[in-house]
Formats: structure tokens, sequence, C-alpha cells
């Protein structure tokens, strides 16, 4: 069982809304979200963050601009997820439209299994021997780098750095920072750019945007002959999406921007032929589909093959390459599914034994660490994300590299910093972990194979002292109970065409029903018929096994349209029993 909240909704606030012309729902909404004025719907350019305020961004326009004017070569080292790939696709697209030769760019990217993450000494030797660059620009990567910006830098390499992660800190406390030629990251120490939550490809958006200002008072361009930077926003959402980065003001006006163009057919081939693999419509496109149709087929490149396809099929301008391309993630997507699917079942296996000397999920230990031998390292996040939404407790799922020692991908619950108790960890046993970095709510780890236990011991040591029994309760925020009105097809494509994601989260509803009927179907889905205000609805709970205990039930559900038979219809789609 969950407890459901209801979210407060400011009447004030509401109201407001309303009387700015936002449809009564959204006022409601928005308003428990946090939105108070009509001001707070302006999702123009013109209100985003000015480049100015974020440090390091002049000293990298200048960078940039002396580099692309003496044609030196430039090489994107780049990460292997979806924010990498689309951070490296917009460095790559924007820097050429700023004026780079193309024979001057390149990138490279690690192999997850062989290289590890970030730019380790290996990526720049790998980089030297391809590329041999003059100027190494990581992107979504290197703000924790030391051994690898020191190893370019001896080779007579300069380097960027653009990251949105944590910087290392050493035993003292103290920030570790590498020494590059120049470091953007709004979560370095001394940065007063107002949203902490930019992603990767945000950062080097933002670097773009100030190499384009600085390239203007060089006199290369003016303000009417520059080059339209925002022919990139269909990347910069994607990739602020997938990555699951908080969706504050300054996020949701570069998904919203990016939206539009989409919704407008202004996007890039690869975009578009990622949206036909997924069946989806680009005309209809949402923040949804960036997180669970476009970024998962991106992301797969990376778990499981070379996330090469995923940036090429991001930069190329050949429609046809960009279908080929697409084709390929949404095959390398499916066998990502199958592995995780069997992954989840051999965890299962293993969390069925810990439950069993623990009695039930409640009295599970604050923090869960499951490894077998079998599992696959490009898919132990995802496999986390379940078990951690199943048990809302912070989790850890580890699988043994190619070199033998274990990969460890881990996810949080509110309340608990995990890179933070990662840094605590390893604090209390030094040199436990070999390597650690991520954020709040997702963080990866590496270590020996027989450091296991003590690893496991001490993550369940700092949860157990950080985390509250309240804090362990599974708890979730609705939107409360939904009027009969807006049970209709308008009302779900007025909330689709919203920006919904992490930090101002989609609508959850919650109502009190009757269960008229429910039958399992695909042997892994309840589907429901339900009578709420003297109406029948259709309702699935996908990857719910067990019924319903009564005959009525407070359930949270959101709204979805289902086609049958050619005809829209109002589908529930249930996420939690209260």
């Amino acid at each position: 069982m969950t407890t459901l909240l209801t979210r407060d909704v400011p009447p004030r606030s509401a109201y407001a809304l309303s009387q700015a012309g936002l449809h009564p729902l959204l006022a409601q909404l928005f308003a428990a979200r946090g939105l108070s004025s009509a001001e707070d719907l302006d999702d123009s350019l013109a209100r985003l963050l000015p480049p100015a305020e974020l440090k390091g961004a002049a000293e990298a326009a200048r960078l940039l601009a002396d580099t692309i004017a003496a044609q030196r070569r430039i090489c994107i080292v780049a990460d292997y997820d979806c924010d990498g790939a689309t951070a490296c696709a917009v460095a790559l697209r924007g820097l050429a439209m700023l004026g780079a030769a193309p024979q001057t760019l390149r990138f490279c990217v690690p192999d997850r299994a062989v290289h590890g993450y970030s730019l380790t000494p290996a990526i720049v030797d790998l980089a030297r021997a391809e590329h041999a660059p003059d100027l190494l620009v990581t992107v979504d990567n290197g703000i924790a780098s030391q051994a690898g910006v020191a190893h370019a830098r001896s080779l007579g390499m300069q380097v960027l750095v653009t990251d949105h992660h944590l910087p290392a800190v050493d035993g003292d406390g103290r920030v570790l920072l590498p020494e590059a030629d120049v470091i953007v990251d709004p979560s370095q120490p001394g940065c007063g750019f107002a949203s902490k939550a930019l992603a990767g490809v945000g950062v080097m958006f933002y670097v773009l945007l100030a190499t384009r200002a600085e390239l203007r008072l060089r006199g290369r361009f003016d303000a009417a002959s520059q080059p339209r930077l925002d022919a990139l926003l269909d990347l910069v959402a994607l990739g602020t999406v997938a990555d699951v980065v908080k969706l504050d003001a300054n996020n949701r006006r570069l998904v919203a921007q990016g939206l539009k163009r989409i919704r407008q057919g202004r996007m890039q081939p690869g975009v578009a032929a990622l949206f036909t693999a997924a069946g989806r419509l680009p005309q209809r496109a949402s923040a949804f589909d960036f997180g669970f149709a476009l970024g998962p087929r991106i992301n797969a490149a990376g778990r499981l093959s070379d996330m090469t396809l995923g940036i090429t099929c991001l930069t190329t301008d050949d429609p046809a390459q960009a279908a080929a391309l697409a084709g390929q993630l949404d095959a390398i997507n499916r066998q990502r599914r199958a592995v995780e699917a069997d992954m989840k079942l051999q965890a299962e296996v293993l969390l069925a034994r810990l439950l069993a000397t623990q009695g039930d999920d409640t009295s599970a230990p604050a923090a869960v660490v499951l490894f077998d031998p079998e599992f696959h390292e490009g898919v132990v996040g995802i496999v986390a994300g379940r078990l951690k939404d199943r048990l809302n407790r912070p989790t850890f799922v580890l699988a043994r590299g190619q070199d033998g020692l274990l990969k460890g991908s881990g996810r949080s619950i509110a309340g608990f910093h995990l890179r933070d108790a990662l840094d605590l960890v390893t604090k209390r046993h030094p040199n436990l972990l070999k390597r650690f970095g991520g954020h709040a709510m997702a963080a990866g780890c590496t270590l020996d194979p027989a450091d296991l236990p003590t690893f496991a011991a001490g993550l369940q040591q700092v949860a157990a002292e950080w985390l509250s029994p309240a804090l362990l309760a599974r708890r979730l925020a609705t939107d409360g109970p939904l009027a009969a009105q807006w049970f209709n097809p308008a009302t779900i494509a007025t909330l689709d065409a919203q920006v919904w994601g992490q930090g101002f989260e989609a609508p959850l509803f919650c109502d009190e029903m009757e269960v008229v009927q429910q039958r399992l179907v695909g042997g892994k889905h309840l589907k429901l018929r339900l009578r709420h205000a003297g109406t029948l609805r259709d309702a699935i709970w996908f990857g719910q096994v067990e019924p319903l205990p009564g005959a009525t039930a407070r359930l949270a559900y959101r709204l979805s349209l289902d086609e049958f038979q050619g005809q829209p219809r109002v589908q529930l789609v249930i996420e939690a029993l209260g």
C-alpha cells in the first residue's frame, strides 16, 4: 500500500493563473507546482538566463573563438548516455554553424565496458591516436577527471571541460577540480548561475551562445547574420528530459522551445527518424516521448553497443542514413529490454532471499545492494530504478566489468543524496571505492569484488542514519480527485501539450472507485473496469499481477488516450493503490 498525498493548491495563485487565460485545470495544476503569475507562463527564449552568468562561459567562448579562427582541430569527448550524445551532437553542429571547418571537428566516446566513464587517460590516448586534436572539449563529463585532464595537457592539448555533475572532494571535504584550461559547470564552486539543474546538453548549448556573442564582438557576424542556434533546441530538449534533471523554470523553457519546433516539423533528421522508429508522431510530441521513447533508444546504444551509433544518428543530415541508424537503435533497444527483463527476474530472486531474512518489503534494509555474476553492466541502472520504485529504498545493482571490477549503478529516493552517501562511505572506508560520482538521485561506483560486503554494509549504515521511517514509507503526491467534466480527449491533449518532468511532475489524480471487473492481460498487466462518478471507465495497471483486494479502491492514476477501432477514448493508467 502507498500513502497517497494531495498537493496543496494556493487559491490566489490558481486564480491569478486562471485570470491570465490559462485553462482552469492547468491553473490548478500549475499553482500546485509553484507557479503564481502570468510571467511564470512565459517560455520565450528571451526569458532564458543569460550565458554571462555561467562561470567560465566567457573564457570558453574566447578559447573556442580562437580555436575556430586558427582552424585548429577540436575533439568532443562525449558520454555514453542520451545527455552525452545530444550534448556531443549540439557541440558538433553548433561549432560548425559558428565557423569551425568540418575537417577540424571530430568526436570520441568511451566504450562503457572497456574505458569506463569520463575523460580517462585511456580516452585521451584514443582521441590523440585517432584525431590528433589541439583542443579536447568534454560534454556531460570531465569535472572529476583530474588524471585525464593532466594527461591531455602533458601531451600538449588544451582542455575545455563542460559538465553539470558535482566535482570530486578529498578526504577533508575540499573540492578537487581538474587543471583544465577552462571549466564550465554550474555545480563548480563560485558559479552564480541560478539554474544548477542544467543538463550536460544545456551547458554545451550555453557555451555556444556565449561563443556566438564573442564572435559578434569580433565582427564575425552581427545580430542579423548570426547563426540561429535555436535550431539545436530539439536536441537540447531531448537530452534535458532524458537525463531526468529537475525541470526548473530555465529547463522548462529549453524543453518547451524544443517541443514547439518539433511539432512544427523543425528538427534534425535523426530526431525525426527516432520518432518514426518509436511509432510516435512529431506533431504531437511531448516530454513523455523524450523520456520513454526517444531517450531509451539513444541510451540503448551506450548500454549494449556503441554510442557512436546514437551520435551519428543525431548529427547526420541524410534522412536515409538517419532512418537506418534509428532502425538499428530500435533493434538494440528491443535487445536491451530483453536483457533487462532477464536481469529483473534474477534480481527478484536475490531480493526474495534478502527479504526472506527480513520479513517483508517494509522490513527491507534502509538501502539495497544486489550483485549477480550474470548481470549485464549496461542495464544495472535501469534495474536499480525498477527495484527502487518497488521498495522505496536507495538501491544499487552491480555487474562485473571486463576488467574484473564491479560496476554499480544506484537510484535513490527523496531525502537521500546518493552521491553524498557514497562520499561518506569512502571517507569511512578509504580506498573502498576506486571511482564514484553522480547526483542526488542517481550515482555510480567501481569497486573490487572482495569489497562488496563492506560496500553494502557501509551504504546500509549511512541509509539507516539518514533515512527516518517517514522517508522510508512509500508516499506519493497526487493532484487529488478529478472532476468528471475533465475525462475527455480534449483534456488529455491539453495536458500532453505541457512540459512535465522531474521536479515538475506530470498530473497524477486520485479517486475512490468501484471495482467492477479485473483481469490479467499479457500475463503481467491488470486490466480494470471501474465505476467513477456513476460512469464506467477503462483502466490498466502496467506490471501489476495481483488483483485489487476489495470492491472499492482508492487509486492514483493518470489520463491517457487509447485507440479503439480508430476512435480515441479515455483510459486511466493506474500508478498506485492507496
